[in-house]
């Protein structure tokens, strides 16, 4: 089977996609922190609301890479860089799987349900109680601060293969590659 040049479509589309959501939903957990500003309520809805999508859109693209064809790293790379990447994906698809699970959970433990936007209710994940919310509160915000921290690694290696290697990586998530 030939590997492709670049991503397939879908899988890029749903890269971009994901890149503002998740970028959208660190910037927007941040300022809710420790806010008791009047906007807090409603940020919150946004924030819950683009955490389920995060976590519908992970599972389409988990199943998309897994029933299709992506491009190869580049042959010069080393196995320990190969390694590092296929790593960082491993960390960066746990992070987008354990920042809306925990977000849910901690609803849950709170006794907030979770409510589409067409009013159905989703199931608890746990059950309410104070303790368990307080720790799935610092179990989301280390969780986000390791993602943010990914999310910076991830922006700089593919800035780094666009403009010191020059070697395709990035053009592979863009469409446009002329690396063979």
């Amino acid at each position: 089977m030939n590997t492709p040049l670049v991503y397939p479509l879908a899988m890029r589309l749903m890269h971009w996609a994901m890149a503002i959501i998740i970028l959208s939903l660190l910037f927007l957990g941040v300022s809710m922190v420790d806010s008791l500003a009047p906007w807090q309520n409603t940020a919150l809805q946004i924030h819950k609301l683009l955490g389920l999508t995060a976590l519908v859109l992970v599972v389409l693209r988990l199943i998309l890479r897994l029933r299709l064809p992506t491009p190869d790293l580049p042959e010069d790379l080393s196995a320990l860089q190969k390694a590092g990447a296929k790593g960082a994906h491993v960390l960066l698809y746990g992070a987008m799987l354990a920042m809306p699970l925990s977000g849910w959970a901690m609803q849950s433990a709170a006794g907030n349900p979770v409510v589409l936007p067409w009013g159905t209710v989703l199931p608890a994940l746990v059950p309410e109680g104070l303790k368990t919310y307080g720790l799935l509160r610092e179990i989301h915000g280390i969780v986000a601060w390791l993602f943010i921290a990914l999310v910076i690694a991830h922006i700089a290696a593919a800035l780094h293969h666009k403009l010191v290697r020059r070697d395709g990586v990035f053009g592979t998530m863009t469409g446009c590659n002329s690396r063979r």
